[in-house]
């Protein structure tokens, strides 16, 4: 063994140290001087020195462009096989160039991104098709925002009320062209409601000094962005002075008696007055209508969901049910609705209070006319979603038919 040994490692050992170095020198030698071709995807290319007012369409904040190029790079081969498309950028230099200019990409472009490889002496040849730059005017200018109706639902015990504003501007800045095309076409944002959570409402009504019905969620900073791919890779955001008071509205689900007689009516169309009118058509009395002094009324216990306190207090007496007559050939079941009476009388009774209630802290608009607007929105959203309730949360439900010469109305769930 130890003659084995001594063969092995011992004897000659010089000459055996030398003929070893001068292998690994011929090894690196030879593999530096291995050259390798390969494509590389979805470089990005960015464009630096552009005069002052100018840019590129689908340049980014950044200087970079939208568009990457595939590159094939002709080099050494351990630092061809290393490379990734994250590690490169192809760098253009707009310095003294006219408003439209053709790039040739070649070694001088390359940036390496990577402090560890040397692209520069490594790599010996670049090929790309050439391809056009055009400059245009950099603007600076407002693009529209719409606040689309929320998708999801709204946490249990609560009801979607609205959101508010609706409608936004963001200021932004970009090629000509490409703002005057997001200036002729809304931009959407939607918010999910399934995002909002119960207990994140509960506790904005407990800290409530208002004791509203409406439990207001104002949009956290984090979702007041939005993505438009054609001035950014990442989201822009809002920067309206309106967006600070973004919200959306909830309404506990809380049944409010009505607590007041419901007039009804009835409304003829023109083309039927011949055959149909008030001298030939009557409402009957029954255990649902009653008549008094010339006037039908529903005294049935009604409520109402969806609403606050203050909107029920000021259209309770101003409220009534219109039935709408066609002859028993075009429509068997009458249709009917509900109709505020000068609605617009109403809306100013419902927010002159709220305009002067000083302790509701939650609303920040930055103007008075803002915080009336939204009032108003509020009104007005009140009535579209206006419905009538049985005490069991049912909803209320008529049937009305025309007999001859007088109206019936049921109540759907009463009927036998």
């Amino acid at each position: 063994m130890k003659t084995l040994f001594y063969k092995l490692f011992i004897q000659h050992w010089a000459r055996k140290l030398i003929s070893l170095l001068l292998a690994v020198i011929i090894w690196i030698v030879v593999n530096h001087s291995l050259t390798s071709t390969r494509n590389i995807s979805n470089v990005p290319v960015k464009i630096i020195h552009l005069p002052e007012g100018k840019t590129v369409e689908g340049m980014q904040p950044n200087g970079r462009l939208a568009k990457k190029l595939t590159l094939t790079l002709v080099g050494n081969k351990t630092l061809i096989d290393e490379l990734t498309a994250s590690d490169l950028e192809v760098v253009v230099d707009a310095t003294d160039k006219p408003d439209e200019w053709i790039v040739v990409v070649n070694k001088k472009n390359l940036l390496s991104l990577n402090p560890e490889l040397d692209v520069n002496s490594g790599i010996t040849r670049v090929y790309h098709p050439n391809f056009p730059i055009r400059m245009t005017k950099l603007v600076t200018d407002k693009i529209p925002l719409v606040i689309t109706q929320p998708i999801g639902e709204p946490p249990r015990g609560y009801q979607l009320l609205s959101v508010w504003p609706h409608n936004l501007f963001l200021t932004v800045s970009g090629p000509e062209e490409v703002i005057k095309r997001l200036k002729g076409k809304e931009q959407r944002i939607t918010f999910n409601l399934s995002d909002i959570s119960k207990s994140q409402l509960d506790e904005i009504s407990l800290k409530s000094e208002t004791n509203s019905d409406v439990v207001s969620f104002f949009i956290p900073e984090s979702w007041k962005q939005i993505n438009i791919p054609a001035l950014s890779d990442s989201p822009l955001e809002l920067n309206d002075p309106q967006a600070k008071a973004l919200r959306i509205d909830f309404i506990r689900r809380n049944l409010l008696p009505i607590g007041a007689p419901l007039p009804c009516s009835l409304f003829f169309p023109a083309e039927t007055l011949k055959t149909l009118n008030p001298e030939t058509i009557t409402i009957r009395p029954n255990s649902l209508v009653h008549s008094t002094k010339g006037i039908s009324l529903i005294t049935y216990p009604l409520y109402v969901n969806g609403v606050d306190h203050l909107f029920l207090e000021t259209v309770r007496e101003m409220l009534e049910i219109v039935v709408i007559v066609s002859p028993p050939s075009e429509r068997k079941l009458l249709d009917w609705s509900v109709q505020f009476i000068n609605p617009r009388a109403l809306e100013d009774a419902y927010v002159t209070p709220l305009m002067s209630d000083v302790s509701d802290q939650d609303i920040l608009l930055i103007q008075p006319a803002l915080r009336e607007e939204y009032l108003r929105n509020r009104f007005r959203s009140y009535m579209q979603r206006f419905q009538l309730f049985n005490a069991d949360d049912s909803k209320f439900d008529l049937s009305i038919t025309l007999k001859d010469t007088q109206i019936d109305i049921e109540n759907t769930e009463q009927r036998p």
